[in-house]
């Protein structure tokens, strides 16, 4: 993203990458059928005990919640119906002026991963259920991560979840190193020395998470006192966010750019250019949908980009910084490189969720939110880009033969330029068949009628390469798009699409 800041340093005060939303699930090694039936037959307990040995210790979970709300003079709630928990559990932090410790415990019915008991020839056998059951829900300002909730299911097999903001755990160390800064919710709008802030930052990934989070469950779940003695959680990583945040010198300035980027990314960001992004290269067995949508929200812009469950999204946050941030739900489409079963060699695995994982997540979310700004370079403002439109319109000189002008706003120099500018010619370049495929031209089996074919594709090259928008890879039959090309031919398109209209708009 070295481009996207060298061409707007003049306006941007620092820029740092980080960890957003961290939702991270916890499994007893009793999570489906088999391995609880074992867990009954080791315990001794039968089958048919399963209901009311399950009502037991969901009281057992219930009284211990209420005696540590009640220890620890915070409320123990039962919420009935649909809640917005977090701002809920905000104001009464607010009320009661809790800087640190537990907020309070909520409590709530609400599916939960467990299992129903079936009769049928032999013995009784459990099978995977999905009931409302007690939920209880412990809110924290935890003296390293902020504000932060556990989510932990009453009936068996006790599933847990832990969610913590990477920006709540950044604020907090860099203020015990001393570091000022100025935060809006979860974005920081000013950090004193963004460098040191960033080596902070990276740390987060690394944590010892299993520690912490068998801290966190052995202080909610007394029953690893009793029935669970011995057994620990097996964590992974359910949502993984990480997002880099460039922070502005003004409101102005990033309004007047983010309606270019806006524009740009609905209208000239293509699948390819996504799949590149997400370090993909699309291929004929790719068969998901790729998609675009945009959102207002009354402190935030928001353009999303959606691949196979994971996202790459772009936000205004509070006007002041621009936020690209990608969302890792389903890890498995993603790489990662580790020693095999019964291997000496390295080799490329498809990525687990499990919780050794995230440093790669952040990794592969980094490089991500790099190409997405690297691609924003390219958007110039639309004044400037419409007078450098104009030498499009000029004839051109290649080699001492004249080269026509082009029209931008004409359909078969549109159809030229959108031709070009695909995400696979980034990558490797494009040869003089590439563009044929693209512009739908069939090559024919007589001879003669294929010279004239290959004489007219190289009339399209020629145009392009006088005018500076394509240049040839030398010691190849490949041509690469250049800077000047991909501003011209991005701008043109843009104009077309988005600009002529919105004026015919606007003078009806």
């Amino acid at each position: 993203m070295n481009d996207f800041l060298k061409k707007h340093e003049a306006s941007i005060t620092g820029t740092i990458s980080v960890t957003d939303r961290l939702i991270l699930k916890g499994y007893l090694p009793m999570s489906y059928p088999e391995a609880a039936e074992k867990f009954f037959s080791y315990r001794k307990i039968l089958l048919k005990e399963f209901k009311d040995f399950t009502k037991a210790q969901t009281e057992t979970l219930r009284n211990y919640a209420q005696q540590m709300a009640q220890k620890m003079n915070r409320p123990y709630e039962y919420l009935n119906g649909y809640v917005r928990k977090e701002e809920y559990v905000r104001k009464i932090a607010e009320r009661d002026g809790i800087t640190e410790g537990l907020i309070c415990v909520l409590a709530m019915n609400e599916e939960n991963h467990t299992f129903a008991l079936r009769y049928g020839e032999g013995r009784p056998h459990l099978k995977k259920s999905s009931p409302r059951c007690l939920t209880l829900y412990f809110y924290y300002l935890d003296r390293h991560f902020g504000f932060m909730h556990i989510r932990l299911s009453t009936w068996m097999p006790f599933s847990i979840q832990f969610y913590v903001n990477g920006h709540d755990w950044l604020a907090r160390q860099m203020t015990a190193k001393g570091i000022s800064f100025k935060q809006m919710e979860n974005t920081f709008a000013e950090v004193e020395d963004c460098a040191k802030a960033q080596a902070i930052a990276d740390r987060f990934p690394t944590l010892p998470w299993r520690k912490i989070l068998n801290a966190f469950a052995h202080r909610i779940n007394p029953l690893f006192k009793t029935i669970l003695e011995g057994m620990e959680y097996y964590w992974v990583i359910d949502q993984a966010e990480y997002a880099t945040d460039v922070m502005f010198r003004n409101h102005d300035i990033l309004d007047e750019l983010y309606l270019n980027w806006q524009k740009h990314a609905a209208v000239c960001t293509q699948a390819e250019d996504v799949m590149r992004f997400m370090g993909r290269k699309l291929h004929g067995s790719f068969n998901s949908v790729i998609q675009t949508d945009a959102k207002y929200r009354p402190t935030v812009t928001r353009i999303k980009h959606t691949v196979r469950g994971n996202w790459l999204k772009m936000y205004n946050k509070h006007g002041i910084v621009l936020r690209v941030e990608t969302v890792i739900n389903r890890p498995r489409e993603f790489r990662i490189s580790r020693l095999g079963r019964g291997k000496r060699a390295i080799d490329w695995f498809q990525m687990p969720k499990r919780i050794d994982s995230l440093k790669r997540y952040a990794e592969i979310c980094l490089r991500a939110n790099r190409a997405y700004l690297q691609a924003l370079a390219q958007v110039d403002n639309p004044a400037e880009a419409y007078r450098q439109l104009d030498r499009l319109c000029e004839p051109q000189k290649l080699a001492k033969q004249r080269i026509r002008g082009l029209n931008p706003l004409r359909e078969k120099d549109q159809a030229l330029f959108k031709a070009v500018v695909r995400g696979e010619h980034f990558i490797q370049g494009f040869r003089a068949s590439d563009l044929a495929m693209r512009l739908e031209i069939i090559v024919p089996d007589d001879p003669t009628e294929r010279k004239r074919h290959s004489a007219r594709i190289n009339r399209k090259l020629r145009l392009l390469r006088g005018h500076g928008l394509i240049a040839r890879i030398p010691r190849s039959r490949r041509y690469k798009i250049t800077d000047i090309g991909m501003k011209f031919m991005n701008a043109a398109i843009d104009l077309r699409t988005t600009g002529i209209p919105d004026i015919f708009k606007q003078a009806a």
